[in-house]
């Protein structure tokens, strides 16, 4: 059936991606973004397809429209972009949160929220998953999100219970693919602009930090699943590929497949940094059936390509 589909950060790296599956399956897709981090050029190849629809917006002001389903992804989700300004940051986590959750309280539609890993900080069990309540600094420079993305889960939980509104949490970890932006301060996307450019290769701490990164197909997938799930499922539930790397380790294998000349060098570990980040996924197993099948390798290949343009075009 065609639904009519509502993508807040539309425009985004993640979002793009999303508008892109969604009209693939047949939906109409209306895209709202204001561009403070999301791209026209993201999603100008579907300017021209009927179904698609763009609006500049910015959550945190009402916005009216008839649709089927609400995803609400918009927020920068970068630290080099929600710190440049947190007091905005925070406010589009939780005004914009209350204005899609009216949205879809008025429209008797289910919504799913686009939640992070960092609600579990800094993290003191390892891997985590979903009860785990996190190890967070409430007053950090990373708080404007951290927090924020916090509240909105309390909102979202809040309204499901006071209103019985069809809710779906699912909280990302950390995911790479083309349409990431080169400035945004990921780790991925800084190594392999870094590498491409045969620049120093920067690692914060001594590399010995983990993370585990997922492909934006895999996510993309996982997110339209969870949105399909039977209701009276509201998650949250963790998102993300277990396979662990180090930091360092991550540096390496960009290094090696780009074939660069750059050299490894060590800066100071920034505040709050996660030293440990994995996502249990037993839930979204057991629940959606979804497990990511992109080896990092892969995603990379895909990843590198879609950079070595950028800069080439650049």
């Amino acid at each position: 059936m065609k639904k009519q589909i509502l993508v807040t950060g539309g425009a985004g790296f993640i979002g793009s991606h999303l508008c892109d599956k969604l009209l693939n399956e047949g939906h109409y897709v209306l895209c709202v973004d204001n561009f403070f981090t999301g791209g026209r050029e993201n999603v100008s190849h579907l300017l021209g397809n009927e179904n698609f629809e763009l609006i500049r917006h910015d959550v945190t002001f009402p916005l009216y429209v008839e649709v089927d389903e609400i995803y609400n992804l918009a927020c920068p989700a970068s630290p080099v972009h929600y710190q440049y300004n947190p007091a905005q940051t925070t406010k589009t986590c939780v005004v914009g949160a209350i204005n899609m959750l009216g949205l879809a309280k008025r429209l008797h539609v289910p919504i799913l929220q686009a939640s992070t890993s960092e609600v579990y900080g800094d993290p003191t069990i390892h891997p985590q998953p979903e009860n785990y309540r996190g190890n967070v600094n409430q007053i950090g420079p990373r708080a404007c999100y951290d927090e924020g993305k916090r509240c909105a889960e309390t909102l979202f939980f809040d309204y499901h219970r006071q209103h019985g509104l069809n809710i779906k949490v699912i909280r990302i970890f950390n995911t790479y693919g083309p349409r990431m932006h080169p400035n945004d301060g990921r780790v991925i996307s800084n190594f392999i602009v870094q590498a491409l450019k045969n620049k120093d290769i920067t690692v914060y701490g001594t590399g010995s930090q983990t993370r585990s990164f997922c492909y934006v197909d895999d996510l993309i997938k996982g997110m339209t699943m969870m949105m399909n799930s039977k209701e009276g499922f509201t998650g949250p539930v963790n998102l993300g590929n277990p396979c662990e790397f180090t930091i360092l380790e991550l540096a390496e294998i960009i290094i090696k497949m780009t074939d660069s000349k750059s050299k490894i060098v060590f800066k100071p570990l920034p505040e709050d940094d996660p030293k440990q980040r994995k996502p249990q996924i037993n839930l979204a197993e057991e629940k959606l059936g979804w497990v990511p099948q992109i080896k990092l390798e892969d995603g990379l290949k895909k990843t590198i390509n879609y950079f070595n343009d950028v800069l080439t075009n650049d």
